[in-house]
């Protein structure tokens, strides 16, 4: 299976609509943007259309930039091209996918036993998959993905206590800017920071 993930649009129509065209290019079977699809719920207006005109199917989670009626928003809009992964999962083949949205600091902020919680519970749906992916905005803490200025960890204790007890064969988030694009590993754990141009993972 070949998935295109992203994560940190923030409304750019422009990057949405590269993202599109790149899954159609690549032959992506889905499309996965983790988190801060817009700026506080601006520019969520047509941003999913290039996926839908491309064929593709989308999973989405809300980041610490959107809400969570933000994502219903779109549920009912793209009913037909979205896959809601916030505190839910779903199976393609098998291949499970389970997360949560939203973030450990910030706008719209989950505790720590929120986050574990709500992920703990989306993966029980799931768990007698073959291969599992989660999907989360905030990077597992104390990892490359989650360094600021001034080496900083801003990640979260969940998301690293759930990816350790779970053992997913992929972790896709985003959240941290200063480290799109780059992965580290947790156990046999690849953890990926999609970044808004997107990256190419194959299961």
């Amino acid at each position: 299976m070949k998935i295109l993930a992203a994560s940190d649009i923030h409304g750019d129509l422009y990057a949405a609509d590269a993202l599109a065209k790149k899954a159609k290019r690549e032959k992506a079977d889905l499309v996965i943007l983790a988190g801060d699809l817009s700026i506080f719920g601006n520019g969520l207006e047509g941003l999913l259309k290039p996926f839908k005109d491309a064929g593709k199917k989308v999973a989405i989670i809300p980041g610490n930039h959107d809400s969570e009626a933000d994502i219903f928003m779109l549920k009912r809009r793209y009913s037909d091209t979205i896959y809601d992964l916030h505190n839910y999962s779903f199976k393609i083949g098998d291949i499970g996918f389970f997360g949560c949205g939203l973030a450990n600091i910030g706008p719209n902020e989950l505790s720590e036993d929120e986050i574990r919680d709500r992920i703990k519970a989306s993966y029980n749906y799931i768990k007698g998959a073959k291969k599992k992916i989660m999907v989360v905005h905030v990077p597992p803490y104390n990892t490359k993905l989650d360094t600021i200025r001034k080496n900083m960890k801003i990640g979260s204790t969940s998301v690293r206590d759930m990816i350790e007890k779970i053992k997913p064969e992929i972790c896709i988030c985003g959240h941290v800017h200063e480290t799109f694009s780059l992965e580290d590993k947790l156990g046999n754990t690849r953890v990926i920071n999609a970044g808004p141009k997107g990256k190419i993972i194959e299961i």
